[in-house]
């Protein structure tokens, strides 16, 4: 992967993707301040978008607003909930007219995303003479997806995670007490 200071990126997040690439894998939540620092690479960043699922509770707010701060802008979009009991939380087309529309301003996309459907996106990009780059939890990313991608950066490490605080037993707390 050939990497300038001077190339100009945008990273796109598929945000649900990887919180549940990073639940399924690890029993934790991404980190996206450590994501995003290894997307950029110390490129120069003409923008960053996160796209994020709103539930009904509107519990989220406080994980978006933590995304801001960030640097990464948050495109936000309605769980949809069907009579059947379905649910639907999808930003596919979303995530992939933004980079087509930013893709003349920029070098290199960055798509945090380890979805196939992704993979024709890939492909107009890199015609079009962008840089592509992956990232994703290699275990849960599309084969096709990292092979087509002109660098693929792995984030099954821990450094990627934040882990949830495990509450210590009983005994371990009064071991630790003696």
């Amino acid at each position: 992967m050939i990497r300038h200071a001077d190339q100009r990126v945008a990273v796109f997040i598929d945000a649900q993707n990887l919180y549940h690439s990073a639940q399924h894998m690890f029993g934790g939540n991404p980190n996206f301040k450590a994501i995003l620092e290894e997307a950029v690479a110390g490129r120069k960043l003409v923008r960053a978008i996160a796209y994020v699922i709103r539930g009904s509770s509107g519990t989220e707010q406080a994980f978006f607003d933590a995304l801001v701060k960030l640097g990464i802008e948050a495109k936000e979009k309605d769980l949809q909930e069907f009579a059947s009991g379905a649910k639907k939380a999808d930003w596919d087309v979303g995530l992939a007219i933004d980079a087509v529309r930013i893709a003349d301003l920029v070098d290199v996309v960055v798509i945090c995303s380890g979805d196939g459907d992704f993979i024709p996106l890939i492909e107009y990009l890199q015609h079009r003479g962008r840089i592509v780059e992956v990232c994703g939890f290699r275990p849960t990313t599309s084969g096709k997806v990292q092979e087509l991608a002109d660098g693929f950066i792995d984030l099954a490490d821990t450094k990627f995670v934040i882990m949830k605080g495990r509450r210590r037993t009983t005994r371990e707390r009064d071991e630790k007490d003696e």
